[in-house]
């Protein structure tokens, strides 16, 4: 049997996702196929010219290893990996190794695995692949303090290029592990030598900073992502930690990301890794300019990357700039025009989505109309579709818009659900709100496990003005799942703005803080109904912090409103105007400014 080189693998994750398949049947089929040759005979090669190798398999050896693969084929797996792993043993060879690890673990029997992977990795010392399957094993069989040893040899032995891709890997590897204290020591104490090691300290404080998150210890996570920044400012690994963090709610990660671009525009213009997620969670904040002007400075450093370009519009689009959003999606499909790659070809239907929305909100429905043909994958067309619907719409031909979706074909199991909600979306788009309410009726009779179209129906409802059944709903939710925050926390605000049974109504959201205690929303919710209980300095304080997390335009409603009451006239309308610059058609900010007559 030809022995591959120890250590020879190139996969650079010290836990592989999952065994490799039995080989029984593989390994039995080629002893029995080695076994024709006669002792000293060559076997016939084809006429390329090239020696041919003679397997050193023995005789016995043969007959040991035919002899454990029919233990294991007749339900006598200890016996077959007794002797495989002794074939193993007296032949160094690691496929025989992995073949006693794989039987031992057919059988069930840990400790025999690990007593294979071992000998496998005491026999071959520098084999990744045997220190992989050694980790493995420990961790399946949850003994987390023992890894550190192998732990420490996987890295030492991982060749330098690879070493940072090994280390960064750790914290997944370690993901389900319960006790985290003791892995997070573990892993530390294994990394220690790689955290003053120029090539790899970067990844390696971010391994550390990543198991301190797991613990929830988020102030240390920043240090060490600190620490793996300043040994390497260029580095992509800490400030994808410190991105983590700040999409926590960490705002004083955010500093690091802002280095980490500049350092990183400055040596290469290749890793857009972390400039690019920065925009996105930019984006998913809501500070719209402050993502215009990272992608802006992002696509001027690298015009050819194709997926700012589109996030730059979509940035764009949300500001209403229909024409820079028609210059950056140009952008974007000139660079991927005549890619076969699905994931940019997702991208480039996203793109033609955008530009059917920019065609329609210039009056050009034809056009538009253009655009949502240029679409083909299947999957897709819905979203098309219901474009189409919103294009009839505003042509005053909402029914036949609706008809549109219903005469939509069900090509999968979700189609029913995504087709009614589609439907809904589009009436609650054009305000015909009671209508909505009565297709998200239907879905949920439908399908009524769904506790999402439930909670649709109810925010429908206070649309409405269906507040009674709006309530009903609610509570019927609360009561089939009563985890669910958002239901807790949108009874509790709709009683608290109708200013109705505030000491409930407080009751209510604070449910929803203790079940999404960082949701800024919900915040916004307490915050709010501290404020009509009269609470105006608690009130404040809980809308700021709101604010600060979600710079959302109806926060900033209320947080304008409290700060006016406060007397702090010049700050709240400071707030409103942030508020109307993010938002400017935002319906509760709107009608606040204007049932207290202020233009900010």
């Amino acid at each position: 049997m030809t022995a591959r080189t120890p250590g020879a693998s190139h996969s650079t994750s010290p836990f592989p996702g999952r065994l490799r398949p039995a080989i029984g049947a593989m390994a039995l089929a080629s002893v029995l196929a080695l076994a024709s040759v006669p002792a000293g005979a060559q076997t016939p090669a084809e006429p390329t010219g090239e020696p041919v190798v003679n397997s050193s398999l023995s005789a016995p050896l043969f007959y040991q290893l035919l002899l454990g693969e029919l233990n294991v084929r007749e339900g006598d797996p200890g016996a077959g990996y007794s002797l495989i792993l002794d074939a193993a043993r007296r032949t160094k060879d690691p496929q025989l190794y992995q073949r006693a690890v794989e039987v031992a673990l057919q059988g069930r029997s840990g400790d025999a695995a690990l007593a294979a992977a071992r000998a496998w990795a005491q026999e071959l010392p520098g084999s990744l692949e045997a220190d992989r399957f050694v980790l493995q094993i420990l961790l399946a069989l949850n003994r987390v303090g023992e890894t550190g040893p192998v732990l420490r040899d996987l890295i030492r032995d991982t060749p330098l290029a690879e070493r940072s891709d090994t280390i960064n890997a750790i914290p997944q590897t370690f993901a389900r592990v319960q006790d985290k204290a003791v892995a997070a020591s573990v892993v530390r104490e294994a990394v220690t030598p790689s955290l003053t090691q120029p090539e790899t300290a970067a990844a390696a404080w971010t391994t550390v900073g990543r198991m301190e998150l797991a613990q929830n210890r988020s102030a240390a996570a920043l240090e060490a992502a600190r620490q793996g920044h300043s040994a390497e400012p260029a580095s992509p690994y800490p400030a994808l930690l410190a991105l983590e963090l700040f999409e926590r709610g960490d705002a004083n990660a955010e500093p690091l990301i802002l280095r980490q671009i500049n350092a990183s525009s400055r040596r290469s213009a290749n890793d857009t890794a972390v400039a690019l997620n920065y925009a996105r969670l930019l984006i998913d904040l809501q500070r719209n300019g402050d993502a215009r002007r990272e992608l802006a400075s992002l696509t001027t450093r690298q015009p050819d990357e194709a997926e700012a370009w589109l996030l730059l519009a979509s940035v764009q689009l949300q500001d209403n700039a229909l024409q820079e959003t028609k210059a950056s999606l140009g952008q974007f499909l000139r660079l991927t025009q005549g890619s076969s790659d699905p994931r940019l070809r997702r991208l480039q239907t996203q793109a033609y989505l955008m530009a059917a929305q920019v065609a329609e909100k210039q009056g050009d429905i034809a056009g538009a109309g253009a655009w949502l043909d240029r679409i083909e994958s299947p999957e897709d067309v819905l979203a098309a579709q219901l474009r189409r619907a919103s294009l009839l719409a505003r042509q005053g031909r909402l029914g036949e818009g609706r008809a549109l979706l219903r005469s939509q074909p069900e090509r999968r199991p979700g189609d029913a659900r995504l087709k009614l909600i589609a439907e809904a979306q589009l009436l609650r788009d054009f305000k015909a709100y009671r209508e909505a309410y009565d297709v998200y009726g239907e879905a949920v009779r439908r399908f009524p496990e769904d506790t999402d179209l439930l909670y649709e129906q109810a925010m429908v409802a206070e649309k409405s003005d269906r507040l009674a059944d709006m309530e009903r709903l609610l509570r019927e939710l609360i009561q089939r799942k009563p985890d669910f925050h958002h239901a807790y926390n949108a009874l509790g605000y709709s009683l608290a703005d109708r200013n109705l049974r505030l000491p409930e109504a407080k009751t209510l959201i604070e449910k929803a803080v203790s079940l999404a205690p960082d949701d800024p929303f919900i915040q916004d919710s307490l915050g709010w109904v501290e404020f009509r209980l009269g609470n105006l300095p608690r009130s404040i304080e809980i809308l700021t912090a709101a604010y600060r997390k979600r710079p959302d335009a109806e926060i900033a409603a209320h947080l304008g409103e409290a700060l006016w009451a406060a007397g702090q006239r010049d700050q709240a309308r400071k707030i409103w105007r942030e508020g109307l610059l993010t938002a400017p058609d935002n319906e509760t900010l709107l009608s606040t400014l204007k049932r207290l007559q202020v233009q900010p």
